[in-house]
C-alpha cells in the first residue's frame, strides 16, 4: 500500500524558513513524478512544486527563488526547502504522486500546516 507522509511544518515569522519533508512507503519514489501542493483556507489548491523522474522542476510563479523542491532517491524522500516566508504562504502543504504518464495525482499525503506571521 503507497503511504506519504509529510513532516516539518510549523509557525514562523515572516522572512523565516522550513523544509518540509515527505517519506514514500510501500513504492520507490524513483519511477514517480512528485509535486507538493497547498490549499489556504478558502482557496482552492495549487500546486507550488514538481519533480519529475530526471529532476527536472517546475515551481508556481509565487514561489519562483523561493522554494526548491528537491529528492532522495535512496531515502524514498521528497524534500520542500522554503526560504523568505511570507504570510501568503500559509496554508496546508500536501505532497503527492503519480506515474509520469497519469494526467492526475492518484496519491497523497495527510498534509503538514505552515503558518507564516507577518
Amino acid at each position: 500500500q503507497v503511504q506519504l507522509v509529510e513532516s516539518g511544518g510549523g509557525s514562523v515569522q515572516a522572512g523565516g524558513s522550513l523544509k518540509l519533508s515527505c517519506v514514500a512507503s510501500g513504492y520507490a519514489l524513483s519511477p514517480y513524478c512528485m509535486g507538493w501542493f497547498r490549499q489556504a483556507p478558502g482557496k482552492e489548491r495549487e500546486g507550488v512544486a514538481l519533480i519529475d523522474t530526471d529532476g527536472g522542476t517546475t515551481y508556481v510563479d509565487s514561489v519562483k527563488g523561493r522554494f526548491t523542491i528537491s529528492k532522495d532517491n535512496a531515502k524514498n524522500t521528497l524534500y520542500l526547502q522554503m526560504n523568505s516566508l511570507k504570510p501568503e504562504d500559509t496554508a496546508m502543504y500536501y505532497c503527492a504522486a503519480r506515474l509520469c504518464w497519469r494526467r492526475e495525482y492518484n496519491y497523497w499525503g495527510q498534509g503538514t500546516q505552515v503558518t507564516v506571521s507577518s
